[in-house]
C-alpha cells in the first residue's frame, strides 16, 4: 500500500527521509487533499531508473526481433562498409 502524507509533514525532513528509506518506495505528498508530489530515497530512484532503462532496452530488442522476422534487417557488415565509403574511412 502506498505511503501518502500531507504536505505539512515535509516540515519534519528527518522523519520523511527516514520514511522514504524505510519503505524504499515512493511516498505520495498531498496538498489540500489532492496529489501534489512524489518523493523517494535515492536508492529507490536508482532502482526505478534501472527498471525504466531495462524496459527501453527490452522494447528496442522486440522491435529488432520483429524487423528481423519480417526481413527488414540490414547486415551489419554492409552498414559498416557504407559508412566507410561515405566518410572515406579506411581501417
Amino acid at each position: 500500500m502506498p505511503a501518502i502524507r500531507p504536505i505539512t509533514d515535509l516540515r519534519n525532513t528527518t522523519a520523511i527521509s527516514e520514511l522514504c528509506h524505510r519503505l524504499n518506495e515512493p511516498v505520495f505528498i498531498t496538498k489540500n487533499g489532492c496529489e501534489d508530489l512524489v518523493i523517494m530515497s535515492s536508492e529507490a530512484y536508482d532502482r526505478s531508473l534501472s527498471a525504466v532503462n531495462a524496459a527501453e532496452i527490452f522494447r528496442e530488442l522486440l522491435v529488432s526481433m520483429r524487423e528481423l522476422s519480417e526481413n527488414k534487417g540490414i547486415d551489419g557488415l554492409e552498414v559498416l562498409e557504407e559508412l566507410r565509403n561515405k566518410y572515406n574511412y579506411d581501417v
